[in-house]
């Protein structure tokens, strides 16, 4: 075949595949939401479903599932039914639902998969669907904001001796970093929840946003964020984990980072934080280091259960008040007033005379990322100073 007539088939195949594209275009804009709906701001693409009403709360789904025998939609710990039209498209409208951040899941046959017309987060262990009830201005902490600075988030993968292998970590420098070259910076070490991975506070969480926002306005100094994984992941070679994940961080991690940025390396000037199981390992870390963290935080993860293992929790980290105070600055814990809250274990740690501790509530939420957003919006705002 003549080169022309590869050229004519070539333009041929484009111009059928843009008219697709076009007539899909004009397919999605051409649907009319229900009135007072928007597409979630999670969604890919084109999708305008899952559709989300920021009055009511509630979202509309849509699945394409003509050879199905039911369908439904798994959100907030609720099971929708869906039903189907003539052309095989399945719709529900669920409840209201507390604004924020959610996992959810499409049922087909009572098999568990994404939706489609959603973006993948990592929850659950496993990549799900994830939606966004949006919340009124309140909520502009953690959107992005084009009229201030921004720094950046970089993806990085570093050796762990402990681990046997490479580990990933992202890790947030502030929009000064560039151009203040002879400045050293503080650094947190932020760490997710179970179930989550070291992406989760830059995509859920909305990290850097936050950081950005709060830097911005003063009121947060400017600080290096470090997001590492919390597990330990298995060696391929040896087909098995290695390593403690504490010292993963205070042997490996922590090395690497004041090699590769322009860190303060006392204590003072180091801070570590999680949410859930994150939190726990914050305090096993911080505790068994006290030399390397001046500062602690704790989201939905102070697991000390009862009054009376607050004198040997953590390695004895709240035995005697006066040294806690003089190793720790500030003991921020948080959680939301929906979930099971650690007040009691806040009062009797103040009766002991440790009273440099913030406690926070989420109001309205549960364990879920609108109360870590808060959580760390609160946190920042306190440390390095």
């Amino acid at each position: 075949m003549k080169k022309t007539s590869f050229t004519l088939v070539f333009l041929l195949i484009s111009y059928f595949s843009f008219a697709q594209f076009a007539g899909m275009m004009r397919g999605q804009q051409a649907e009319a939401l229900p009135e007072g709906f928007k597409p979630s701001s999670t969604n890919t693409f084109l999708a305008l479903y899952p559709a989300v009403n920021a009055q009511t709360r509630q979202a509309v789904f849509k699945v394409v599932a003509p050879t199905a025998n039911t369908v439904q939609v798994d959100l907030c710990n609720k099971k929708y039914d869906m039903t189907k039209d003539d052309k095989g498209v399945w719709t529900c409208m669920s409840d209201p639902q507390v604004v924020g951040f959610h996992y959810y899941a499409i049922l087909i046959d009572g098999v568990a998969v994404m939706d489609r017309n959603t973006k993948a987060f990592f929850g659950s262990n496993w990549m799900s669907s994830g939606i966004e009830i949006p919340e009124g201005p309140e909520g502009d902490y953690y959107r992005f904001d084009k009229n201030i600075p921004h720094g950046q988030v970089r993806s990085i993968y570093y050796w762990s001796e402990l681990n046997g292998m490479e580990r990933h970590i992202n890790v947030y420098v502030p929009a000064e970093y560039e151009q203040q070259s002879d400045k050293s910076y503080p650094v947190l070490y932020l760490v997710h929840g179970w179930g989550e991975d070291e992406n989760g506070w830059a995509n859920q969480g909305h990290m850097a946003n936050i950081m950005d926002g709060l830097i911005a306005s003063g009121k947060a100094v400017p600080m290096i964020v470090v997001m590492p994984s919390g597990d330990i992941q298995t060696n391929p070679e040896l087909r098995q984990a290695q390593g403690d994940i504490s010292q993963i961080y205070v042997q490996d991690l922590l090395p690497y980072i004041d090699q590769q940025f322009r860190t303060k390396t006392d204590k003072q000037n180091r801070a570590m934080a999680g949410l859930s199981r994150g939190g726990f390992q914050t305090c096993m870390t911080v505790s068994a280091n006290l030399d390397k963290f001046g500062w602690m935080g704790t989201f939905s993860g102070f697991f000390v259960r009862g009054d009376n293992s607050l004198e040997t929790a953590f390695n004895g980290l709240f035995k005697d008040p006066s040294e806690f105070k003089r190793q720790i600055r500030l003991l921020y814990i948080s959680t939301g007033t929906e979930e099971n809250t650690p007040k009691a274990q806040v009062v009797a740690l103040k009766a002991k005379g440790i009273d440099n501790i913030v406690y926070s509530e989420s109001q309205g939420t549960a364990h879920e990322w609108l109360s870590w957003r808060r959580a760390l919006n609160e946190f920042a705002q306190l440390v390095f100073k």
